[in-house]
């Protein structure tokens, strides 16, 4: 066995058991009183129906394109090919699927523990949410590597043939990812929209008000939506980048030989030692003062810091090169400039969410119009961030003096970027938690010292989750670039000629391109219909049970189960059509227009996925915390006009941040493993 393949399962056994010992730290933990004990077990018992059924789902659409991908290649006469690529595929697709799953189980479990911790100490609280977020963080980069590295050796292990048939697990992953993300997020975001419309403008009553009858769904939401299809996401991430790069080393194999081939698989198994250390860094201590988001960075710092020293010593060992060091550290850059990046759009500390909030004053239109303002705007500093980082680790890898070097170097950027992966996952789940742990408080009636406590942790969940957003759209524009070129590279080993160059002048290929931005903007718009009609579900429903007087007055306890699979229902049916168009349409054209226009299709496609995308995010980031801004007493504070103004304007927003937006990040890279799969078929 190669020992590069010993390393990654080495690093991910490791990672493996530290995950179950920090699980096991976190379910010994206190669960709290009877009432926050009832609250959490309604949260899980939806979470888990929900996933059951999602799943069950997404399994059939994934066997329905195992037999495509089966019937596709037999048709070109390559039997062997067609098993390969399909039980490849079927792989991936069990693995993300897994992934997804994870992410949920540690959050239902650490959000009613971390509560509970809230009582006597912050430090305690932020403890127990950062090490749940871990399990989750550990876990899945961990089967992300480890499910590399074992269809590699199943398939063959042969470094200059097999990294073009794996292709297939990325698929299965980004299939799957797609499904988890979209699904989840049009769940989360139709039951929080419906709880705020009708509980806080119609009604009047706090969040996460136990009158509420959707209060229960939309804490439910935050599991299958933030950590069961942000699991997923990053899982496929990595799985992504790991191909794509592999891919690219085959073509620097006369000199690196197998090193170059199976370096993203000891790059990323270092990383997820670096994140163990980092995740250790971070004590109680850390967590216990106003702004929990210290030892949460302290946390990230420590983890580049380490994951740059891993790096260097990979470098170093394998690949014998100090450039591509170098290039590494493009990427660590550049994930350090898209948290700042976020974080500027989205704080309140800074000019565009209060721009936003001074908007609210005088309506919810004036507030929309500011807050597009805003979202287009992060477009700028964020493009340019990417373009300079890809220029820089391109020409740091032309400075090694190795023939195709430049197109390496980005691949090393992308491993640098995505080293620490495993923490911003953590940070990640740690968000959803604490925001479950509010409403098991808010819910099970603790005193004010707890609901302090537990406000700075949702401040600090809110961040996180921002943050994510942001390296996730940093990460997929590197690992779509990198996709980009995998792909050439693959044209030109089935076609024996260079594909260096995509004509745009040639009617089909300005046509693929076209097509390509045009699928963007239509799955966008299926998405948030998709959360719009979910929406009118509960939104309807809540009504209803409002009439009952006594919900109001807090003698009935209201139907929570009901609006659950209302909205698990909607979610389901709703994600159907977006995520079958995407998985067709690109094969469709291709087959067609051939493969020029399908990498103009894919070019266009991924710049403009990602330009919306970071809208998306950042617009809606940025509406959230307008609301959260003015109902600290900004402006009026809650009640006042401007206050239901920016509950527009987040209602707005939540589609766009938690359902299409994340949604994209997968869309880009799905539609390059996509192109990988199928590419004989575009000859």
């Amino acid at each position: 066995m190669y020992v590069q393949l010993i390393i990654t399962a080495t690093a991910g056994l490791i990672a493996l058991a530290v995950a179950a010992l920090f699980a096991f730290e976190v379910m010994k933990a206190d669960t709290g009183t009877a009432g926050m004990q009832s609250v959490a077990a309604a949260i899980k018992e939806g979470a888990i129906a929900f996933i059951k059924r999602q799943y069950s789902t997404i399994a059939v659409l994934a066997l329905l394109v195992a037999v495509l991908i089966f019937a596709v290649f037999s048709f070109t006469g390559n039997t062997e090919l067609a098993w390969h690529t399909a039980v490849a595929f079927l792989f991936g697709a069990f693995f993300s699927g897994l992934a997804g799953i994870i992410g949920m189980w540690v959050s239902v479990h650490a959000n009613l523990r971390s509560a509970a911790a809230a009582r006597t100490s912050l430090g305690k609280a932020v403890k127990i949410a950062l090490r749940g977020g871990a399990v989750s963080g550990l876990t899945i980069v961990s089967l992300s590597l480890l499910g590399v590295a074992i269809i590699f050796t199943l398939l063959g292990a042969n470094p200059q043939e097999t990294p073009f048939v794996i292709v297939g697990f990325g698929f299965g992953a980004s299939f799957i990812a797609l499904f988890a993300q979209l699904g989840g997020g049009i769940y989360t975001k139709a039951a929080d929209v419906g709880a705020d419309l009708v509980g806080k403008v119609e009604a009047g009553i706090p969040e996460d008000d136990p009158r509420n009858p959707a209060v229960i769904a939309d804490l439910v939401g935050d599991n299958v939506g933030d950590c069961a299809g942000r699991g997923a996401d990053l899982f496929e991430s990595t799985v992504a980048e790991n191909i794509g790069a592999m891919i690219l080393g085959v073509a620097l194999f006369p000199i690196f030989g197998v090193n170059g081939v199976l370096f993203p698989l000891v790059a990323g198994s270092f990383g997820l030692l670096a994140t163990i250390i980092g995740i250790l860094s971070v004590t109680e201590k850390d967590g216990n003062n106003p702004d929990p988001m210290r030892g949460l960075n302290k946390g990230y710092y420590v983890t580049a810091f380490i994951s740059m020293i891993l790096f260097y010593v990979a470098v170093t060992w394998f690949l014998g090169n100090i450039w591509f060091f170098y290039a590494g550290l493009v990427g660590v850059g550049l994930s350090l400039v898209f948290v700042y990046i976020t974080q500027y759009y989205t704080d309140s500390k800074y000019r565009p969410v209060q721009s936003i909030a001074k908007a609210s004053v005088t309506g919810a239109a004036t507030n929309i119009i500011t807050g597009l303002s805003v979202a287009f705007e992060t477009t700028g500093v964020s493009a340019i961030a990417i373009s300079i980082a890809l220029l820089l680790s391109y020409k740091l890898g032309e400075m090694s003096g190795v023939a195709n070097g430049g197109l390496y170097g980005t691949a090393m950027a992308t491993m640098g970027m995505l080293a620490p992966c495993a923490y911003i996952l953590a940070m990640d789940t740690f968000g959803p938690i604490v925001d479950n742990a509010g409403g098991i408080v808010e819910m099970s009636g603790q005193n004010e010292e707890t609901n302090r406590r537990i406000a700075i942790l949702d401040s600090a969940g809110n961040t996180t989750k921002a943050l994510t957003k942001g390296y996730a759209v940093g990460s997929a524009a590197l690992s779509a670039f990198l996709l980009f070129n995998a792909y050439m590279t693959d044209i030109t080993k089935l076609t024996g000629k260079a594909f260096e160059v995509v004509n745009l002048a040639q009617i089909p290929v300005f046509v693929g391109a076209l097509l390509g931005a045009m699928l963007v903007f239509l799955f966008t718009s299926l998405a948030i219909r998709a959360v719009g009609e979910t929406a009118q579900y509960i939104i309807t429903e809540v009504r209803l049970q409002f009439k009952n007087p006594g919900i109001l007055k807090g003698t009935v306890k209201p139907d929570y189960a009901r609006c659950v699979d209302i909205t698990t229902k909607g979610a389901l049916k709703n994600m159907i059509l977006p995520g079958t168009l995407v998985v067709l349409f690109p094969i469709i054209i291709g087959y067609l227009l051939k493969y020029e226009a399908m990498a103009a299709f894919l070019m266009v496609a991924t710049i403009v996925g990602l330009l919306l995308a970071l809208v998306l995010n950042n617009g809606g980031g940025a509406w959230d915390n307008v609301k959260k801004f003015i109902e600290s007493g900004e402006y009026g504070g809650k009640g006042s006009e401007a206050h239901k103004a920016a509950v527009v304007g987040d209602t707005v927003g939540d589609p766009f941040k938690d359902t299409a937006g994340p949604s994209l990040h997968v869309l880009v890279k799905l539609l390059a493993t996509i192109t990988l799969v199928f590419a004989a078929l575009y000859i």
